[in-house]
């Protein structure tokens, strides 16, 4: 196969445990349709947990190296890293270093879904505590 963005060879390599096509030239990535999530998966394997992954595509300028039609691109996951993919599922172009990228936004993800989650148990504890007869006492006495 040829590189999409610089017709370099695409070679296979492992990364991760996955074998993926490595430009020898610009150093690009090609992952087939599933492996972008199997990257993801090194990370965060709760796929509901990930979030949505693209909001909005448009036209991209390169083109798929497998059905050579042309690729759109996204901003991946809302962030600033934009991704190119073929619409006929053959799968995703990723510039040099955007697979780190993607797995320091996973990373992030993690860290986000654990504040929430402890948002929310102290949202819980806040409301359980308002029930309580010395809370209810002291907020009637703030308006005595």
């Amino acid at each position: 196969m040829q590189c999409p963005r610089c017709q370099g060879e695409l070679r296979p390599e492992e990364l991760k445990g996955i074998e993926v096509d490595r430009c020898a030239s610009c150093h690009g990535l090609w992952l087939d349709y599933a492996e972008l999530d199997q990257l993801e998966d090194r990370v965060l394997d709760d796929d509901h947990a990930k979030g949505s992954l693209m909001f909005r595509s448009f036209r991209s300028d390169l083109a798929c190296p497998r059905c050579q039609q042309p690729m759109q691109a996204f901003n991946y996951r809302a962030y600033d890293l934009e991704l190119d993919f073929c619409e006929n599922q053959h799968g995703w172009w990723l510039d040099r270093g955007e697979e780190e990228r993607v797995l320091q936004i996973m990373e992030r993800r993690i860290k986000d879904l654990h504040r929430t989650g402890s948002a929310e148990q102290e949202w819980a504890r806040f409301l359980q505590n308002t029930k309580s007869k010395s809370f209810l006492k002291k907020m009637r006495g703030l308006f005595r």
